[in-house]
């Protein structure tokens, strides 16, 4: 589609860096030759609106037959989508979706009160080494949608909206900015985009949402004068007009927030929920391991293992 006129730059001036309320180095993980770097939850920061995790995912490379195995696990109370930029990822869960996560495309699985799903890179065609690398988040559901039923919603990569022009490529994943609206329906209002920006090139923040953050994939922004490089994550104080402006390399970024939720979540291994009850009515649920008639179900061909639960 053509430029979107909304998206044209707010250049801020004198004291605006100060719209940088909190930046977040995420924690490093290496798992095993594949590095995940975690920016929420942080100490300072829970959430940005309703995204409470969020995990930059290599990059790496993965060897024929080698790669992501993670069995099937549970989830309450929140959505998940896995972004890629490069690679696929097999997913599979207890409603019976199978399904390949590819780069740029939107697989949207809503837990409610509960769901099962796998990841795996198990590609049986796969004869050579695989490029790796995307973004993994979280977002808590609204309490009046904690206990609502499990659901998947699949929208490719030509089906989002992509805005071109001034030096930018902004692909809206989730939820509305700059006058559209992805297709994939949410709980909350919210939005989340993947932003492209060539040497010099800006773009504003999304102005209609009441918490608002971007994180740095690649190169380096800055906002005011102040440069930030890859692998830091921005919240922005609510209200203020902010602008990015990509440094000489460019700059990839990935822009989120949206509506606050009525209250803190609580947070323990895959489950997120308004109470601490509901949390440990999900770990008896999971302990319990009855595939056949409890909470949870194991992923119909993808049923042979899963992961216990932690330790109390």
């Amino acid at each position: 589609m053509s430029w979107n006129p909304a998206l044209d730059p707010h250049c801020p001036t004198g004291d605006e860096v100060d719209a940088v309320d909190t930046v977040i180095v995420p924690r490093a993980r290496d798992l095993g030759g594949f590095e995940v770097r975690r920016a929420l939850p942080a100490p300072r920061r829970q959430m940005v609106g309703p995204f409470i995790f969020f995990d930059q995912m290599g990059p790496a490379e993965f060897l024929p037959t080698k790669g992501l195995d993670v069995r099937p696990h549970p989830h309450i109370g929140l959505a998940t989508i896995s972004y890629l930029y490069r690679g696929r990822m097999h997913h599979r869960d207890s409603l019976g979706t199978d399904a390949w996560i590819e780069p740029g495309a939107v697989n949207w699985m809503v837990a409610g009160h509960g769901i099962t799903h796998s990841e795996r890179t198990d590609d049986a065609t796969q004869t050579e080494a695989m490029p790796f690398f995307g973004i993994q988040t979280w977002v808590a559901l609204p309490k009046d949608h904690e206990d609502r039923a499990p659901d998947f919603q699949h929208a490719g990569a030509g089906d989002l909206p992509v805005m071109r022009g001034e030096g930018k490529e902004v692909r809206l994943i989730l939820g509305n900015a700059w006058g559209e609206r992805a297709p994939v329906t949410t709980a909350s209002e919210m939005f989340y985009a993947d932003a492209v920006l060539e040497a010099g090139a800006s773009i504003p923040m999304p102005d209609e949402h009441e918490d608002r953050g971007v994180y740095v994939v690649d190169g380096e922004v800055s906002i005011a004068g102040e440069t930030f490089e890859a692998g830091r994550m921005m919240v922005f104080r609510p209200g203020d007009r902010v602008s990015l402006k990509a440094g000489a390399q460019g700059a990839r970024v990935m822009l989120l927030g949206g509506e606050t939720l009525e209250g803190p979540r609580y947070i323990w291994w895959n489950f997120v929920a308004s109470s601490k009850e509901r949390i440990e009515e999900a770990k008896e649920a999971w302990r319990q391991e009855d595939w056949a008639h409890g909470r949870f179900h194991l992923p119909p061909g993808d049923d042979a293992e899963f992961i216990p639960l932690p330790p109390r």
